[in-house]
């Protein structure tokens, strides 16, 4: 499909200031450079290596810290609860360091992430771990989208392609480090380091942050829409109950659902009318009126969804099905690692030679369904070398797809509102992902109890209780445990088959992307105006 052009506006043409989003920011002479901008790019990437190393950190050791918890059962929901916090939180940070500044909200959110970490690492019960991650993720949807933020604040947009491609490779070396860090300290110093290992790494981010880095600062009339940010989580977290407890704790059609159902829709209609009313929205809804922003909304919904079946699913497949230890499993995730961090740095370096970007998440949602469809048909004894094969190709989509999506909505909007759109952005990712996460646990949960009670009909062995934790699988019968084995590798064969046709809508979102024309710098005329 061709790309989109976009031709560049009259300047003697003074849009409406109410129907569109007019780039202004700091001018180019304000940037900084030289030692100073390696020196920040050095904080951020440190920040941004903090996060996503929870993120991954933990993917290998669930299994393990669930067992211990007596809750394999509920292991989607020590991922929820940090999803949900940082997807309803993540466009509160990006207005918020709209009106106060990137710095002191990137510090508060390194504080309030760390708190969470600590007490994870204390967690006695499930009931502490999921609330404490919650705390962690709180934190965390400020670092992610306030790194994001400040790289637009101080790059220009046609240089910024090779810097948010660094960034996808320290998200990539995050994600391998990750899994091998969980599997160390699960198997030689117990799953509780995995928290308390943010401590020093923090801690470090911190002091960089403070003492290095500074963004160009503008006078912005503060207002905070605390009525909104109220509105935003509770609709949020009524939404990813939803679909975390139906078929499972309640029947979708249960009074339960049906009455939350309901709450969820009158919140978020509630919270629509009341932003578009009110003088400093949280997420303004003129961002809506950008095609930009709606098409990498929608892919990085689709993204975010799929991409955590493949993160939180495959320790499991990897651990559960193929009894490799923790440390093997975050070692077996490499290649998909590894393709990541090649596509983000490649497809970064090429959108800032060239200009243009929309041809990634293209290439990206097709890699991603064509790897996930290939993970849908491995079995207990497919060869690692073949599975390896599949992770990577899943990489290489991911890879060209997160930083792109990013890149291009900064492009789209107005510098002064680059904070509240990186944010909306990612959120759209986030909610993805834990609605993802919720999904595809449910999905997971179901065909594992179909296959159970198809292979035990008279009952005669408590299903509930020997899914409770691995050593129990590990200590059953041979003949039982390779029944129980192939239900686990058939349920989580369907979770990443139900991933498949999602990319494909991406896929189809992506065709028709808009492509705008990356600006030089700052002092250029904005390519696109809001429709």
């Amino acid at each position: 499909m061709a790309n989109s052009h976009v031709s560049e506006p009259d300047p003697s043409t003074t849009p409406d200031p109410e129907a569109t989003l007019i780039a202004e920011g700091a001018p180019d002479h304000e940037l900084i450079h030289g030692g100073r901008l390696k020196l920040t790019m050095t904080a951020l990437m440190l920040t941004m290596f903090l996060a996503a190393l929870d993120q991954t950190i933990v993917s290998t050791a669930l299994p393990r810290i669930t067992s211990e918890l007596n809750g394999l059962a509920q292991l989607s929901w020590v991922v929820t609860a940090y999803l949900l916090a940082s997807t309803a939180s993540t466009p509160i940070w990006g207005k918020i360091s709209d009106l106060y500044g990137r710095k002191i909200m990137l510090q508060a959110a390194i504080v309030i992430f760390l708190l969470g970490s600590l007490l994870a690492g204390a967690s006695q019960s499930m009931l502490m771990l999921v609330v404490t991650r919650g705390i962690q993720g709180l934190g965390g949807g400020g670092l992610m989208v306030l790194v994001m933020a400040v790289i637009a604040d101080i790059i220009p947009p046609r240089d910024r392609g090779k810097f948010t491609g660094l960034f996808g490779g320290v998200f990539a070396i995050a994600s391998v480090a990750g899994p091998l860090l969980g599997g160390f300290f699960v198997d030689f110093g117990g799953w509780r380091w995995i928290f308390y290992i943010n401590i020093p790494i923090g801690i470090a981010a911190f002091l960089v942050i403070t003492y290095v880095l500074q963004v160009p600062k503008r006078r912005v009339e503060h207002s905070i829409d605390y009525v909104g940010a109220v509105l935003l989580v509770a609709g949020v977290s009524t939404l990813l109950l939803i679909f975390e407890w139906g078929g499972s704790r309640y029947e979708w059609g249960s009074p339960t659902i049906l009455i939350m159902g309901v709450a969820t829709i009158a919140v978020l209609v509630v919270f629509v009318l009341w932003e578009l009313r009110v003088k400093e929205p949280i997420v303004p809804m003129a961002l809506f009126r950008n095609s930009v922003f709606r098409g990498t909304s929608i892919i990085g919904f689709i993204v975010g969804f799929a991409m955590f079946g493949a993160i939180v699913f495959m320790p499991l497949f990897l651990q559960l099905v193929r009894g490799a230890t923790p440390t093997a499993a975050g070692l077996e995730l490499v290649p998909m690692m590894a393709g990541l961090l090649l596509a983000s740095i490649v497809s970064g370096r090429i959108i800032s030679s060239i200009g243009r970007y929309k041809i990634f998440p293209i290439i990206g949602t097709a890699l991603a369904a064509i790897g996930m469809f290939c993970l849908s048909t491995i079995k207990m004894d497919t060869p690692y070398w073949q599975i390896a094969v599949y992770l990577f190709i899943l990489g290489l989509g991911f890879g060209n797809i997160m930083q792109t999506l990013i890149l291009a909505v900064q492009n789209s909007v107005n510098p002064r509102d680059v904070g509240v759109a990186t944010s909306g952005s990612t959120f759209f990712r986030s909610m993805g992902g834990t609605i993802g996460t919720a999904v595809f646990g449910a999905v997971m949960t179901n065909r594992l109890t179909q296959e159970l009670t198809s292979a035990f009909p008279n009952g005669n062995v408590d299903i509930t209780d020997i899914t409770s934790a691995i050593s129990k699988i590990a200590s059953l019968p041979t003949e039982i445990k390779v029944v129980v084995l192939g239900a686990f590798t058939n349920a989580l064969d369907t979770v990443f088959l139900v991933a498949v046709p999602i990319l494909v809508l991406g896929f189809v979102v992506a065709l028709f992307l808009k492509e705008v024309r990356l600006r030089r710098s700052h002092d250029e005329a904005p390519p696109m105006m809001a429709e």
